[in-house]
């Protein structure tokens, strides 16, 4: 073995122990691939008395970040605390003693990102951060890589697991929201605070990351139109079976001749398209290049070693080139950029609403809708006579989304009206 590259990992939560695992594999293929020997030098730690497992040596645990990114020895930092601080400070100063940095931590990234690579490029100094978008599928490197000839027009992503898998029962069960929440968080696929993965956070922050590699464009986090999964009814999902489709919680971004779009919301998706068949926790990327045209990747986006792995082939890439200019110096090719509001989105709308049970409504919504230039596709009406609270559902031919919100407002507030509406977009290509 020709020389001996060292690690120092900070947290040893789920994700850090599946790093322990695979870099400690005696069986692994690693060090023969790559002709060096990886060490784990040291792990830091919240608790150094809690149980791990014997793959974990108790030697190398720390309680001091200092032991880590203040020694000498190490080549490569690698950051899984999560958050915003203390893992921003740390890793600015690692790259600031020379050392070599890898992060899953996409909230950082998305947030507090420009800081990180500004120093590393500063420094000369690589990034590696695969694990941060969708765990254990390699989409980063395939864009900055693989990808490297295309103009990337497109890019929609299944990107949180939780969110994916929830609206994947709800639709199976028929059953409501919070019910399969519950079981979600029994199950383990979802954390015992879900809160950034179903109001659309977490997969805004990966969608942050994709736009700033795919258009160079660094966006304020802020600026990406976020919507989650919680007024998503199950009468929503049976409507989308009716009418051909599936609902998803998707990430999409895409430049056009009006700018770049960078949204995440619950959408219907024809039951033909790629996306389509994701179910339970699995993530998946879709996109669409000049050069390439249609392409899809799919696997587990987290989880120990499924993330792990993303982890190690960016510790492995770092390795192999220590001496070499950045992996992938997205600092360089960055510029300040704007997203183009929702309000100018054009598509489609599923509009669904609560009402009374009375002669007129649905005419009066109809009138509504024509006056804010919205044309209907379809009405779905359920039998009147009941006396209770009916549905009604539209589907929309194309219309802007600011009309749509000016509609929805007016007809909100008439008596007959007995909820907020609900609107889901529709994404057919």
């Amino acid at each position: 073995m020709s020389e001996s590259v060292n690690i120092g990992l900070l947290g040893c939560g789920t994700v850090g122990q599946g790093v322990v695992r695979l870099l400690t594999d005696k069986d692994s293929p690693l060090e023969r691939r790559l002709g060096k020997k990886l060490k784990l030098r040291k792990i830091l730690v919240r608790d150094l008395k809690k149980q791990r497992g014997d793959h974990i040596p108790s030697e190398l645990l720390t309680k001091d970040p200092r032991e880590i990114i203040d020694d000498p020895e190490i080549d490569i930092v690698v950051e899984l605390l999560g958050g915003i601080e203390p893992a921003g400070g740390l890793l600015l100063q690692a790259l600031e003693n020379g050392k070599h940095i890898v992060t899953a931590n996409k909230a950082l990234l998305a947030e507090g990102g420009a800081p990180i690579f500004a120093k590393a490029a500063e420094k000369d100094r690589h990034v590696g951060f695969e694990a941060s978008v969708a765990g254990g599928i390699p989409i980063l490197k395939a864009i900055s890589e693989g990808f490297v000839a295309n103009r990337i027009q497109k890019v929609v992503g299944i990107i949180n697991g939780t969110a994916n898998y929830v609206l994947s029962e709800m639709a199976e069960k028929e059953a409501d929201f919070e019910s399969v929440l519950k079981e979600a968080q029994a199950a383990g696929y979802a954390e015992a605070d879900p809160t950034l993965d179903v109001n659309g956070t977490d997969a805004a922050h990966k969608l942050a990351i994709l736009v700033a590699l795919c258009y160079g464009v660094e966006v304020p986090f802020k600026e990406i139109f976020t919507e989650g999964i919680e007024q998503v009814t199950s009468l929503d999902l049976q409507f989308a079976e009716r009418l051909g489709y599936c609902l998803k919680l998707l990430a999409i971004a895409e430049e056009n001749s009006q700018g770049i779009e960078a949204r995440v919301h619950p959408t219907m998706i024809p039951k033909e398209h790629l996306l389509a068949g994701v179910k339970g926790a699995m993530n998946a990327i879709y996109l669409v290049g000049d050069a390439i045209g249609e392409a899809m990747f799919y696997g587990a986006g987290a989880g120990s070693l499924p993330t792990a792995s993303a982890v190690v082939s960016d510790i492995a890439a770092i390795a192999a080139r220590l001496e070499e200019s950045s992996l992938l110096d997205i600092a360089a090719g960055l510029h300040e950029g704007k997203i183009r509001s929702i309000e100018n989105w054009q598509g489609e709308y599923y509009l669904r609403f609560s009402v009374v049970d009375r002669p007129g409504v649905l005419a009066h919504i109809a009138g509504v809708l024509g006056e804010h230039d919205i044309g209907i596709a379809a009405v779905y009406q359920e039998e009147r006579g009941t006396g209770n609270p009916i549905p009604i559902v539209v589907m929309t031919h194309e219309a802007i989304e600011k009309n749509v919100q000016k509609a929805l407002q007016e007809i909100r507030s008439q008596e007959t009206t007995l909820d907020k509406p609900v609107l889901i977009r529709v994404e057919k290509g």
